[in-house]
């Protein structure tokens, strides 16, 4: 299975893209702290009869951003596609990744064909005074004491808790935060938009929508409020799994997004 690397310049940033094999293209949306690399272990068994293209938003990985612009990483999504000329496409983002490609399924109905969503944040959303208070403190350790100290609190955080309970996951994910360089912890030029909430019954892209029974109230409350308001959901609620499903319940995972990408 051979890949290609290539980079897309879009407004600010420079993305490093990953494009496998060949046919519909379905496009892979990192969570937060993370970079394309995250996917390795589904890729291979995504690829047969389809492209798989997966990159690392601005920020993360190997793309760097080469001005102090405000930007949407639902718009750089736009403009990578716009480069690979790909009218539409399949969509699946975990996390961040999830925020980004709903986002991008409610601005641009017309270029998505179906939408995969795991534990997906939402744009625009009101976090829980306690999901803000420890995202504050970690941005505070970040500034004053830096981003090794900063880590070593992500590495603790409740979202991650059945993740560390597992050895095996926990080594990835340490891994994983180990090469993370924190950039969004000292700086986010990414502008406000208004809340996804208020346009959830306007999804009408046909949605798989994964969830971890033991996820953090805030993204139980998203993943509801999506099931409850959107026409075209199909929700799994995976048993004992928390934030990181793509390395809890890989197996899951690859069997219910291979089904419903037919």
């Amino acid at each position: 299975m051979s890949s290609v690397t290539q980079t897309i310049e879009v407004s600010g940033a420079t993305l490093m893209v990953e494009l496998t094999g060949h046919g519909e293209p379905l496009v892979l949306l990192h969570g937060f702290g993370d970079d394309r690399h995250s996917w390795d272990s589904l890729v291979g068994a995504l690829v047969p009869e389809r492209q798989v293209i997966r990159y690392d938003l601005r920020g993360f990985g190997q793309s760097s951003i080469s001005a102090r612009l405000p930007f949407r990483h639902s718009n750089d999504l736009r403009e990578l596609l716009d480069t690979l000329q790909l009218g539409r496409c399949d969509l699946m983002g975990i996390s961040l990744g999830g925020s980004i490609a709903l986002n991008f399924a409610l601005d641009h109905p017309q270029r998505v064909r179906r939408l995969v969503l795991i534990n997906p944040a939402l744009t625009g959303w009101d976090w829980s005074d306690d999901w803000r208070t420890r995202w504050r403190e970690i941005r505070r350790t970040a500034r004053a004491c830096g981003v090794e100290a900063a880590k070593a609190l992500w590495w603790q955080h409740p979202l991650f808790d059945t993740a560390r309970a597992m050895p095996p996951v926990a080594q990835q994910l340490r891994t994983r935060i180990a090469r993370y360089a924190g950039t969004q912890w000292l700086y986010d030029d990414e502008e406000p938009a208004l809340p996804d909430v208020d346009r959830l019954p306007e999804l009408s892209v046909s949605t798989l929508l994964l969830t971890g029974t033991e996820d953090q109230p805030d993204f139980r409350l998203i993943a509801d409020l999506i099931e409850g308001a959107a026409t075209s959901v199909t929700r799994v609620d995976l048993q004992g799994s928390g934030h990181l499903l793509t390395l809890e319940q890989p197996s899951q995972v690859l069997a219910r997004v291979r089904d419903f990408l037919v």
